[in-house]
């Protein structure tokens, strides 16, 4: 018979295991609905929307937020981010610090879900009231490492311009057409070829971003004071959870520990925000032929994940149904995709074909395409 002492050090992660499970099914929404076969043959029931008010009217019943409903996801995601981190602490300190990150693949994605809920706040679409939106945006902003309202600045440009050639440049993953990448020296098309590579993409990209370049108050696209002062307060408030962390823990450790789980938060982070825009039949047009509604059903795609992932991830999958209309909750996109037949004519990606898309990187606007390297200078 096993001892109980034997069980202590494995227990946070036995506990961490039923806790996920038991969130995940309580909060997962239960609808009498059956899940639809995607086709991009076949038939939309109903008439489709042509602009964006006619959008607004078929979207609108799902853009309230309720109160109850995100206090519930707002707890149960910081409290399993802080249980997740809990068993890490406690599996260093009985087990050895390699066991301890085992846990931080897990806690990672609650961080990436709780960067969801801080990006609905951005929106408005977490509370009907923008003062408890901007609490809880700032104070998540801190655990995520990034500058709340300057953060909310750039992705309000960035849904206001996504798919737009001559727009491009902010809130977005950096993207040249087939005509300007031949038209770089060849130093630039070097660095633009190493920007593009899936290691600094995926690897060095998304902890350089959270690391370095939100802590900086450069380069900003609208250099108001709002922005700066954002940047300079966020960086205050990390500083003092560093030195609230080292002091209990030790400096070497919290860091030791918690930025595994930020590494795995940012690299899942950005990889989700490459697969909803960056597909091989996205969307890019000039600033006089762009479309908002286009941009929305045709440049953002469906991220069909497994269940599991989709609530880890904050539904954000259903990309098409946030661009159309940014104020629905996270927690009814899946709903109002079930609801709605129109929706369901996005590009859907499953995580096996995602994995392809990281090879693309030149937009063909001959071809309408985006391409590989070796395919846009064949």
């Amino acid at each position: 018979m096993i001892s109980r002492r034997a069980w202590r050090p494995i227990r946070p992660l036995l506990l961490l295991i039923v806790g996920l499970r038991s969130a995940f099914v309580l909060n997962r929404p239960s609808y009498p609905f059956p899940e639809p076969h995607l086709s991009m043959s076949d038939e939309l029931a109903g008439h489709m929307p042509a602009d964006v008010e006619e959008w607004n009217r078929l979207l609108r019943p799902y853009a309230t937020p309720a109160a109850a409903a995100s206090l519930l996801q707002l707890t149960v995601t910081v409290g399993l981010l802080a249980a997740g981190f809990a068993g890490m602490l406690v599996l260093d300190s009985f087990v050895g610090y390699w066991a301890g990150l085992l846990l931080a693949v897990p806690t990672g994605l609650f961080l990436v879900r709780a960067f969801i809920i801080q990006h609905d706040c951005g929106h408005r679409s977490f509370f009907r009231q923008r003062w408890a939106c901007d609490l809880v945006g700032r104070c998540l902003g801190v655990l995520t490492l990034t500058p709340y309202h300057w953060w909310k600045a750039d992705h309000d440009w960035h849904h206001a311009s996504s798919g737009d050639l001559s727009r491009r440049g902010f809130g977005d993953i950096d993207t040249l057409t087939v005509r300007e990448y031949k038209a770089l020296s060849l130093r630039r098309r070097f660095l633009y070829r190493l920007y593009r590579h899936p290691l600094v993409l995926f690897g060095i990209g998304p902890l350089y971003q959270f690391l370095v370049r939100h802590r900086l108050p450069l380069g900003l696209r609208k250099g108001t004071a709002k922005a700066v002062r954002s940047i300079l307060l966020t960086n205050l408030a990390i500083a003092a959870l560093l030195f609230c962390g080292g002091w209990f823990l030790g400096f070497g450790r919290f860091s030791a520990l918690w930025l595994p789980v930020m590494a795995v938060a940012a690299t899942v982070g950005v990889w989700m925000f490459f697969v909803q825009h960056q597909f091989e039949t996205t969307y890019w047009a000039d600033s006089k032929g762009w479309s908002f509604v286009t941009a929305a059903l045709k440049g953002c795609s469906y991220y069909r994940l497994p269940r599991p992932l989709e609530w880890l991830t904050g539904s954000i999958g259903y990309h098409h149904i946030h661009h159309l209309a940014a104020r629905i909750p996270n927690y009814r996109l899946r709903r109002c995709f079930l609801e709605i037949p129109q929706l369901r004519h996005a590009t859907a990606i499953t995580f096996r074909q995602s994995l392809s898309c990281a090879r693309l990187a030149l937009w063909s606007e001959e071809r309408q395409r985006l391409l590989s390297f070796r395919e846009a200078l064949a």
